[in-house]
């Protein structure tokens, strides 16, 4: 089954050297068991655009779909047999990273 971490900040700074190397240790090891699918940092929300094309016509308004202090920052995408190993690598992922992290499963599995 495949979930998604979605890594949660409430600064604007990037990860120090120190955050990095730890994150690309993580990612190693979710590469060398087979449970990596896709990773990736995002810009801050401030680059963000919302777009709700329900209408007649798109509507595009600049900034984050919400005003909070947390915003995602990051995100991995793995596989895990179960919710157990899954919460579990979103702990290590948490610790890795130095930040909370939200643990969600995709759907359609």
């Amino acid at each position: 089954m495949q979930y998604l971490i979605t890594v949660i900040d409430d600064t604007t700074g990037s990860a120090t050297t120190t955050e990095m190397a730890a994150i690309d240790a993580f990612n190693d090891r979710l590469q060398a068991h087979g449970q990596w699918v896709f990773a990736g940092g995002l810009a801050s929300p401030l680059s963000a655009t919302v777009i709700d094309n329900r209408g007649k016509e798109p509507l595009l308004t600049d900034g984050p779909f919400v005003e909070s202090k947390e915003y995602a920052a990051g995100f991995w995408i793995i596989e895990a047999p179960g919710l157990d190993v899954a919460l579990a690598l979103a702990a290590e992922g948490s610790k890795h990273c130095n930040r909370k992290v939200e643990l969600r499963p995709l759907l359609g599995e």
